[in-house]
């Protein structure tokens, strides 16, 4: 028998993977202002991305 999820757990589920997402993206590709203090420009995104 399934289980739900119930909606509370459900929008914490949602905002978790957000801001995982969020953060990973901020460190791939911005240099500065990843809190976005300041509209962000093309200064605070890197101008190449390395791998590894």
């Amino acid at each position: 028998m399934a289980q739900s999820i119930s909606p509370e757990l459900l929008g914490k589920m949602d905002a978790y993977w957000r801001a995982a997402n969020y953060l990973s993206v901020g460190q791939i590709y911005l240099l500065d202002n990843p809190l976005l203090k300041t509209s962000l420009n093309i200064d605070h995104i890197k101008p190449r991305l390395l791998g590894h």
